[in-house]
C-alpha cells in the first residue's frame, strides 16, 4: 500500500507526469482521493521548490553546458513565453500544470526574471489548486461511471 503512494509521489516530482496524470491514475486505481491528491501535491512541490531554490546553481550549470552550441528554443518555451507576455506570472504559473508543466512553468518564470519569493507563492497555488481540481473530478467522474 504504501509503496502506491510513493509511486504516486514520485510520478508528482517528475516533470511531464506530473499531477494531471498521476492523481487520476491513482484515484482510478482505488487508492484514497485525499491522500492521492496531498501525496501528488507533495511530490510535485518538492521537485518544484528545488528548482525554484536552485535555481541560480543551475542556470549557471546549464550554461556552461551549452557554451558554444546554437540555442533553439522548444515549443514549451515559446507557449511559456507567450503566457507570460499575455497573463504575467500569476497566468503563466496557474495555466502551466495543463499547459506547459509546472517545471518548466516555474523554471521560465525564474528565467524572465520573476523573484523566487512570488515563484514559490504562485506556483503552491497553482499546483495545490489543480491537484484538487484533477482529484475531485476524477472522483465525480469515476463515480459517475461506477454508480449504478
Amino acid at each position: 500500500m504504501y509503496l502506491d503512494y510513493f509511486l504516486v509521489f514520485l510520478g508528482a516530482a517528475i516533470p511531464w507526469l506530473e499531477l494531471g496524470l498521476v492523481i487520476p491514475l491513482g484515484i482510478i486505481s482505488g487508492m484514497n482521493p485525499v491522500a492521492v491528491i496531498i501525496v501528488g501535491f507533495v511530490g510535485n512541490m518538492v521537485t518544484v521548490l528545488a528548482l525554484i531554490i536552485g535555481y541560480d546553481k543551475f542556470k549557471l550549470w546549464l550554461t556552461k553546458r551549452n557554451e558554444g552550441k546554437e540555442k533553439k528554443e522548444s515549443k514549451r518555451s515559446v507557449r511559456a513565453k507567450e503566457l507570460w507576455n499575455k497573463y504575467g506570472l500569476p497566468g503563466m504559473l496557474m495555466l502551466g500544470p495543463i499547459l506547459i508543466g509546472t517545471h518548466v512553468a516555474a523554471f521560465i518564470a525564474m528565467t524572465l526574471g520573476a523573484s523566487k519569493v512570488k515563484t514559490m507563492l504562485w506556483s503552491t497555488i497553482s499546483i495545490s489548486a489543480w491537484a484538487i481540481i484533477f482529484g475531485v473530478v476524477t472522483s465525480l467522474g469515476f463515480d459517475f461511471f461506477v454508480r449504478e
